[in-house]
């Protein structure tokens, strides 16, 4: 089978297609033929040798595909061959509180990852595939989708879930930042959308954004959201920013508020965050890591029920991976860049 792998050494323009052999389901394993890979800036982050400089060489990257399972190992009992799956990015989390050990079980990390023809999984590291979705749209569901669910709608460590009437604050228009978007709309919340792009804004105005502000044009964005707010500030931010942005987030959420912390996209150069403004309005900063395999399973059912579907931008074919990450790293995207690897009847049109 076809893999590209990342090595001998780190970067972008190392990543090569290679030739292994199709893998063997061990005991409570299941074998998948993969048809879909959504990318992920955190894909770019371990090619690149940023996210784990330590990571083992040469590995398989990716963290989000959808397929056809084809084999079965001993004792697998939940999954059945020829069953629509996708794989969780956390192998080893099934449900609770994220653990040392969960943490250590990322697909495209310490294991290898979706960018093969196929590809191995534990039994306990699957769900099925909501029948409404393409195999594009699918696949984007492992790390962008379910961070965003575990940001607004199933927080970790008891906080409270987004609520209907809330305001909650959304930047950038990126996987994870459209998926809160469409999570917010189901909870019925006003959501208030940020980019440097006016064409984005108004592509996220018709997705229902209810607020959209272009941070360029106004770097005192923070403004912007607390007179949008009637002075308050936003109950929830989902920030991927980081460094470059947690200190204009900290003025735009509201005292009490919660701030959940997901990305490093802004730069983080002659950056600092004084944690002092925080503590002052009591704001919770909330890290969130994807999010278990439970989670999952809840944010799959909430999305059949209203029939969403996820943001596809483009979509490459499995040749053109190193353009499709390239493209990513542009930051051009609204919504997710997709890899398409077989045709079959789940797929959409749009192709590159």
């Amino acid at each position: 089978m076809r893999a590209y792998e990342i090595g001998p050494e780190f970067g972008l323009d190392r990543l090569r297609l290679s030739e292994r052999p199709v893998p063997e389901p061990g005991p409570r394993e299941v074998v998948v033929r993969v048809h879909a890979v959504a990318l992920n800036y955190r894909d770019l982050l371990v090619i690149e040798g940023v996210y784990h400089p330590k990571l083992a060489l040469p590995r398989v990257p990716g963290s989000d595909g959808v397929g056809e399972v084809v084999a079965v190992g001993p004792l697998v009992t939940s999954v059945r061959i020829g069953e629509r799956v996708t794989g969780t990015v956390l192998q080893d989390w099934s449900d609770g509180p994220l653990t040392a050990e969960a943490a250590r079980t990322g697909l495209g990390g310490n294991l290898d990852g979706v960018l093969s023809e196929y590809a191995v999984f534990r039994e306990d590291g699957l769900v099925p595939v909501p029948s409404h979705l393409t195999d594009e749209e699918a696949a984007c569901l492992p790390c962008a989708g379910v961070t965003a669910w575990s940001a607004l709608l199933d927080p970790p460590n008891g906080l409270v879930p987004l609520r209907a009437g809330e305001r909650v604050l959304i930047l950038g228009t990126g996987g994870v930042s459209l998926f809160a978007l469409q999570f917010a709309k189901i909870a019925g919340a006003v959501a208030i959308v940020t980019s440097s792009s006016d064409e984005k804004l108004a592509r996220a105005r018709a997705l229902g954004a209810d607020v959209t502000i272009n941070y360029r044009t106004h770097p005192d964005w923070d403004r912007l959201v607390r007179e949008a707010t009637g002075g308050v500030g936003a109950d929830v931010v989902v920030e991927v920013g980081g460094a470059g942005t947690l200190p204009v987030s900290t003025r735009a959420v509201r005292h009490a508020g919660r701030i959940a912390l997901i990305g490093v996209l802004a730069s983080q150069e002659a950056q600092s965050f004084n944690p002092l403004p925080a503590m002052m309005k009591g704001v919770t900063i909330q890290g969130v890591f994807i999010g278990s395999r439970a989670a999952f399973r809840r944010m799959n059912a909430a999305i059949s029920g209203a029939a969403m579907h996820p943001v596809v931008d483009r979509v490459f074919s499995f040749d053109d991976v190193p353009q499709a990450l390239h493209y990513l790293k542009s930051g051009a995207h609204f919504g997710k860049v997709v890899i398409r690897l077989t045709p079959d009847h789940h797929s959409s049109k749009r192709s590159v």
